[in-house]
């Protein structure tokens, strides 16, 4: 994989998920997109689902220092030593992983492993991973810190971008999630109105 493209690095990880450390501040990818990692024998995909920037140091309370500055980025220009102080983490649940290049939607046996890089999905890996929409029921039971709904809605839009037919790839999706959630009609009718924006 191409140095150039990298992300991120595993800081924490499990079968379920990993935390990764961006190497820019605003780096983080955006919520609902689709990354990759590595564990020993397979390549593992995952969706962020959140994203936070924060003092490295606990103890140490970030404070504003832009009342003088013209811009956002003087701010940076003036205190050079925040980019060594300040962390951009993203969260990203696993769905899937690719082994002897057949792609598997479900928990893989090892979690990814730490110092992993992090890479953004291309399109064409997004359309390939989303010919089948079994992963969904990883998303729709998820119990995340953010509403799984939105992360759901989130990435169905931005995964749409990579079928020739966004709009048939959303109905799909929806048939899937009204199986999936028939005894949940109200959260049902949230996500379906949130694919239609």
């Amino acid at each position: 994989m191409d140095l150039k493209q990298r992300i991120a690095e595993v800081v924490e990880t499990s079968n379920a998920e990993f935390m990764a450390q961006c190497y820019n501040l605003e780096g983080a990818p955006a919520l609902g997109s689709m990354v990759k990692t590595k564990s020993k024998d397979y390549d593992i995909y995952a969706i962020v689902y959140s994203s936070s920037t924060h003092g490295i140091d606990p103890n140490r309370r970030i404070i504003a220092r832009g009342q003088n500055a013209g811009s956002e980025a003087d701010i940076y220009k003036a205190n050079p030593q925040l980019s060594k102080l300040l962390s951009t983490d993203f969260r990203a649940l696993i769905v899937g992983y690719n082994k002897d290049k057949a792609i598997l939607q479900y928990l893989p046996p090892s979690p990814a492993s730490i110092y992993a890089f992090v890479y953004p999905c291309d399109m064409n890996e997004v359309r390939d991973f989303t010919q089948s929409l079994n992963f969904l029921s990883l998303l729709t039971d998820a119990r995340l810190s953010v509403s799984p709904d939105e992360v759901i809605t989130a990435f169905l839009r931005y995964a749409g971008q990579s079928h020739p037919s966004p709009n048939d790839f959303l109905v799909k999706a929806g048939k899937e999630i009204a199986w999936l959630l028939s005894n949940d009609i109200r959260r049902l009718d949230s996500i379906l109105k949130r694919l239609q924006k």
